[in-house]
């Protein structure tokens, strides 16, 4: 990508969500309605242009009177003034000579030029303190979505389009729209809005790719197509480089692939400590595409199968037997290794099961994870049937999320047991003694892991959620983002507690969470006895080649010290002395 000689370096801040370099055109997506198709255009077809808008938006004023009429017969009343007020709107020679400019100061087509001006209004009106005002920013959506609509481009277009590789830059992205956008262009993506810990952010660290959150911009004051540069490790979105700045990421990127490849050459290396100690080093997925980088990483099975997707992304949830394929697609993929399906765990940041009557006032501590299996046994049971009979083709566990107390376990086994018995009057093949898990993310269920322990055959730690629960930090909420700790001396203790309850019942313990792929805290999670991690597939390499450095004696004095000190910062401090002795490589 050449750089820009034309116009300034700028250089935007935000919190990096997702580590890696991303070199390429920026593609700009706001709140509100749905972007257009961007491209630029000569300057011979700007007046072409700014006639293709003045046509789409006298089309869209004939479209609202026939609208209005229509209403005015059909009810009778005020009603049909909305439209009246978007006709008004339409006929606003300021706004009109606004979008004729900017056809001609961007050189971008007019639809896109008609996107970026009718954005702008919004977000300042999104701003304004009247309840009552901003309220209207609807209406106005609501006809720019109607004159966008109305342009017509030709079934030809002679215009140059983009080679699709882009950064995305967008006010905010769901989960569900990270996982939808095309993989194979997306280089990186930053957003306005969003924490590091969001679910979002998680999707990005499993893809691989660069990310920022909270960026210290208004997203749509970038113009679209602008040469940039994404820095995930520092949180830095740079626009318009220079070629120094250009060459130096690009000499940054080429050592970080170096010291990849390095990493992708010990993948078959046992995952052991230099005394022995072997860890379980596995992989988290949540679609079937990530299947081949899992067998690449040299992941041993997949300790998290996040099935939210699978089940809530389309238009119908898929039923038993499209769900045994997927899992069935999986256990074959791993090679004799483990499968960990979780069962559905929506709610809170993540996909919702159903539209509710009313939204959460805290969806975080609401209806999700088991609480929503349990209330629908049906669906519940349609996927426990799917994942029985997954289990007649190779090693697969069974993990429920969100596990507060020993009720709600006994009842979800209650449900398994009641699916094994049907399918064994149906005639089919499953292993009647398939493991089942429980996800330690609660505090109750951390403090009462000896209770649990007796009933399932292991634990695996989602911190992400423990984090949030034990420290009370909405781990989405970027106002105290800076109380989530994942060292906080009560998280440590709990995850200690889990540890041992699983030890003294004879069962193990991994981590599925965020912690598990930070190699600032690997230390400190081995010496408190964790026996596996499970890890994104980008970042299992690296993991192993930390885990390959450390001494399991060194990491359990560290672990007995930091159980003792009363602050995060402390805790932090002893895991990363180790971590930066041991692989120093790593941590640059």
């Amino acid at each position: 990508m050449a750089a820009s000689p034309k116009k300034p370096e700028i250089t935007y801040s935000g919190i990096p969500a997702s580590p890696g370099i991303a070199i390429g055109p920026i593609h700009v997506i706001a709140r509100g309605f749905s972007s257009p198709e961007i491209y630029h255009i000569s300057e011979k077809l700007i007046p072409d242009e700014q006639k293709r808008f003045e046509q789409a938006v006298e089309l869209t004023k004939r479209q609202l009177v026939e609208l209005q009429k229509r209403l005015e017969s059909l009810s009778g009343n005020d009603d049909s003034e909305i439209f009246e007020a978007h006709v008004m709107l339409l006929e606003d020679k300021t706004l009109l000579n606004k979008v004729s400019s900017e056809i001609e100061k961007r050189k971008q087509n007019a639809e896109y030029s008609f996107y970026a001006v009718m954005q702008n209004f919004l977000e300042a009106m999104r701003r304004i303190p009247d309840p009552y005002l901003r309220e209207r920013t609807a209406d106005i959506e609501d006809v720019s979505q109607r004159v966008l609509r109305n342009f017509h481009l030709d079934d030809e277009p002679n215009h140059h389009e983009p080679d699709g590789k882009h950064i995305l830059l967008a006010y905010d992205l769901s989960p569900s729209d990270t996982a939808s956008s095309n993989r194979r262009n997306l280089m990186g993506f930053a957003t306005e809005q969003g924490s590091v810990n969001s679910h979002t952010a998680i999707l990005a660290r499993s893809f691989g790719v660069p990310a920022i959150v909270g960026l210290n911009a208004s997203v749509i004051q970038v113009t679209a197509l602008t040469p940039c540069i994404l820095d995930g490790y520092s949180g830095k979105l740079i626009l318009n480089p220079t070629e120094e700045t250009f060459e130096k990421y690009a000499s940054i990127a080429a050592k970080k692939d170096k010291l990849q490849t390095e990493l992708d050459s010990k993948r078959d290396e046992a995952t052991e400590t230099t005394d022995g100690r072997e860890l379980t080093l596995s992989a988290n997925i949540e679609f079937l595409d990530e299947l081949k980088q899992v067998s690449k990483s040299g992941a041993k099975g997949v300790g998290l199968y996040r099935t939210e997707f699978l089940l809530l992304n389309g238009k119908e949830m898929p039923d038993e037997f499209e769900q045994a394929e997927a899992y069935q697609k999986v256990v074959k993929e791993v090679k004799g290794h483990m499968t960990i399906v979780r069962t559905l765990d929506s709610g809170g940041d993540k996909l919702p099961v159903e539209l509710l009557t009313e939204p959460e006032p805290n969806p975080f501590l609401g209806w999700r994870g088991i609480r929503v299996s349990l209330a629908r046994p049906g669906m519940f049971r349609e996927q426990l049937r799917a994942i029985l009979r997954a289990s007649a083709f190779g090693k697969i566990s069974v993990m429920f999320p969100l596990v507060s107390g020993v009720s709600e376990l006994m009842e979800a086994k209650e449900h398994l047991l009641r699916c094994m018995d049907e399918l064994s009057k149906e005639n089919i093949a499953f292993d009647a003694y398939i493991p089942v898990g429980v996800m330690i993310e609660v505090p109750s269920a951390a403090v009462c892991a000896d209770l649990l322990a007796p009933h399932c055959d292991f634990f695996s730690i989602g911190t992400n959620d423990l984090i949030q629960y034990t420290v009370a930090v909405d781990r989405v909420n970027p106002h105290v983002a800076k109380l989530y700790k994942p060292t906080h001396p009560a998280v440590i203790r709990l995850i200690k507690n889990t540890v041992d309850a699983g030890s003294n019942h004879g069962i193990w313990t991994g981590i599925c969470g965020e912690m598990a792929g930070d190699i600032n805290v690997t230390p400190l999670l081995i010496g408190l006895g964790v026996e596996e991690l499970s890890v994104s597939p980008k970042i299992l390499p690296k993991v192993g080649q930390a885990i390959r450095s450390l001494s399991y004696a060194q990491c359990a004095s560290a672990a007995d010290e930091a159980l003792k000190k009363a602050n995060s910062s402390e805790i932090m401090n002893i895991s990363l002395e180790i971590a930066r002795d041991r692989y120093p490589d790593l941590m640059e």
